[in-house]
């Protein structure tokens, strides 16, 4: 078998596997020290290479004679707005902000939080920094002025890159007010504040610190890429703590941009020049990886989108921008996926268009239940490729490699482990579980290139968080189990798996349940106290737009499901019916949340949430149902 021929390669001999790999991506040095190792035995990569992000998405392809390929397409139908950007321009204006940025005194080693909408100087931004070795922070757009402001004294930015608004479905989102105040919340207070103004109507004050995007850009001389370190860090990025408080992760540029390089051809199967989508947003991982600097390294032509799966026109936009952009591999979440399909349960809008350029399908972010996975299948006739990662990984750790070996779909799992991860099942001493059981999931070190190098200032919680748990293992937090032919499943994080009278139980696995049941267009399965039992699994349901069915009827039914896949172990006897799910902007439903309003814990509404009005209805629901005394609510 191709793949596992490759991923054998890159298991038992790592540093000649990555050695190969390094040599597609252009160096300014290359580097001699393939792999080493820091204090915590963790992996150092391409220690003495020396090279730019930046070159590497840009310059190295117009050198190449690309300079008039597309390198973005921005398709904005909240805003009505289409713009096809060349590499040509899009090192005109990268070359000459960066130049603005040096201007200001910026240099390398200084940081900049970026916190902007989906629109292209958002990219020029990211790029220009890279360009001159500053390390940027994106926040995604639209963070409450709280949280922002834990992130500006977190990486203490010299200046901050924004715009005068975003723009949803049915409003404006006015950020200067937002950066403004969390600069009043800041204990640091960063030197300048880089405005680029949509003249949309938001307020927009104006203070002596800040400067007009476009005029630093035309009044600037362009600036050639400056050589980094292969570990320098390209950027930080902020993930969820158990703490409260918010992860910086590291990531490198010499490792990370040859493991963008072989993802976008083995993983992911697109080669150079051809059209790629991945329907997220620059403040994420998603957005980092692959639609800024994953597919501009691979020349590919990248989809910059602000819009929504629905209701940007409706539920037909994503087929619309396949077919008018001829994109051959797109990636979403299956949150968009179930989003679309409660609108257009029989997939009629995909019939308007012509979707033959599309070959594969892949979805992230949250695991694809059965269901969502299999309509798809049937709607789109190609392969739907669930697949796995995290921020902290930067690229995909378990995932079907089409562009090495496209393998049987199982549907549940996220496939086999990519190149460079040697995935295992763990118990709790950190030995490996047999097939088919269930236990932590963890990789054994060394981690491939392009994952977190380390976190911002905390080195110590690095460790403990997650090198500690199993020696010689990075662990993941989430659980799973391998069948008996390798693939792996994916359960959840580990708080997942709730006690019930002793018994180990995964939510997930229920939820899988719950899911396939035809009224059903979204649900959260979780645990809630008991006290008889310690834990028992609450279910929420989201119904179709098209049910038919009473919700005593639904949920009687669900329940009878859930005993006969499952068994009566599991407890399941409560399903409620509400309008809506809380969820973050990236789509992950917020069961940590759900399950603290039902315990009575001290909870926190995150600033994720658009509505808050979600919750007052969960609330409701909880009341009516007797879910909790709500004895300790936070707002």
């Amino acid at each position: 078998m191709k793949y596992q021929k490759e991923y054998q390669a890159s298991i038992q001999n790592p540093e000649a596997f990555w050695e190969v790999q390094s040599n597609q991506i252009d160096w300014f040095t290359k580097p001699t020290q393939i792999l080493g190792k820091d204090e915590y035995n963790y992996p150092q990569w391409f220690a003495d290479g020396q090279l730019n992000m930046s070159y590497l998405c840009i310059d190295k392809h117009i050198e190449d004679g690309f300079g008039n390929q597309n390198a973005i397409i921005y398709d904005s139908p909240v805003t009505n707005q289409k713009r096809h950007i060349s590499f040509n321009e899009l090192h005109h204006d990268v070359s000459k902000f960066a130049g603005g940025l040096a201007s200001l005194g910026l240099t390398k080693g200084d940081t900049v939080i970026i916190y902007m909408p989906m629109i292209p100087q958002a990219i020029v931004a990211m790029l220009a920094c890279a360009r001159i070795g500053v390390t940027h922070s994106v926040v995604f757009g639209g963070f409450a002025p709280h949280e922002l402001a834990i992130r500006i004294d977190d990486c203490k930015p010299k200046a901050i890159i924004t715009a005068s608004s975003g723009v949803e479905i049915k409003r404006i989102v006015p950020y200067k007010p937002f950066v403004d105040e969390a600069i009043e919340l800041s204990q640091h207070k960063p030197e300048k504040v880089i405005l680029y103004n949509r003249k949309f109507g938001a307020p927009c004050p104006l203070h002596e610190r800040d400067i007009h995007f476009m005029d630093l850009l035309n009044n600037s001389e362009p600036i050639a890429p400056v050589s980094v370190d292969s570990n320098h860090p390209l950027y930080i990025l902020y993930t969820s703590g158990t703490t409260g408080k918010p992860k910086g992760i590291i990531r490198d540029t010499g490792g990370y941009a040859t493991a963008l390089k072989y993802s976008m051809k083995k993983v992911y199967g697109v080669e150079e020049g051809d059209v790629y989508w991945a329907a997220s947003d620059v403040g994420w991982v998603v957005g980092h990886s692959y639609i800024v600097y994953g597919p501009l390294v691979n020349r590919n032509t990248t989809i910059l989108f602000e819009g929504k799966p629905i209701k940007t026109p409706d539920a037909s936009t994503f087929w619309r921008v396949i077919s008018e952009h001829q994109v051959k591999v797109m990636f979403t979440a299956p949150t968009a996926i179930r989003a679309i399909k409660k609108e257009d349960p029989e997939g009629k809008f995909m019939k308007k268009y012509d979707l033959s350029c599309l070959k594969y399908q892949f979805l992230a972010g949250e695991r694809c239940d059965v269901t969502t996975l299999r309509w798809l299948e049937e709607k789109l006739g190609i392969p739907v490729i669930d697949h796995w990662w995290q921020t902290e990984s930067g690229w995909p750790m378990l995932a079907n490699m089409v562009g090495v070996e496209l393998q049987a779909v199982k549907p549940g799992s996220a496939t086999l482990p990519v190149s460079g991860y040697d995935i295992r099942i763990l118990d709790d001493n950190g030995n490996e579980k047999s097939a088919n059981s269930e236990g932590y999931v963890a990789v054994k070190l060394p981690l491939p290139p392009g994952t977190l190098l380390n976190l911002w200032g905390n080195p110590e919680r690095f460790k403990n968080g997650y090198l500690k748990q199993f020696d010689g293992y990075y662990a993941s937090g989430d659980g799973g189990y391998k069948d008996e032919d390798g693939y792996v499943f994916i359960t959840g994080r580990v708080d997942d798996i709730i006690n019930v009278a002793g018994h180990r139980l995964s939510t997930a696995e229920m939820e899988e349940v719950v899911a396939s049941h035809t009224s059903v267009a979204e649900c959260a399965v979780f645990g809630v106290h008991c006290e008889l039992k310690g834990q028992k699994p609450l279910g929420l349901i989201v119904l179709k737009e098209n049910n038919t069915l009473d919700a005593t009827t639904i949920s009687q039914e669900i329940i009878q499901m859930v005993r006969h896949e499952i068994g009566p172990v599991a407890a399941f006897k409560e399903v409620l019916v509400v309008k809506r799910l809380p969820k973050t902007r990236s789509g992950k439903i917020l069961r940590k949340l759900l399950r603290n309003i039902s315990d009575e814990i001290t909870y926190k509404i995150p600033s994720t949430i658009d509505d808050v009005a979600i919750i007052e209805e969960i609330k409701e629901v909880y009341k009516q149902n007797n879910v909790g005394q709500f004895k300790q609510l936070v707002s």
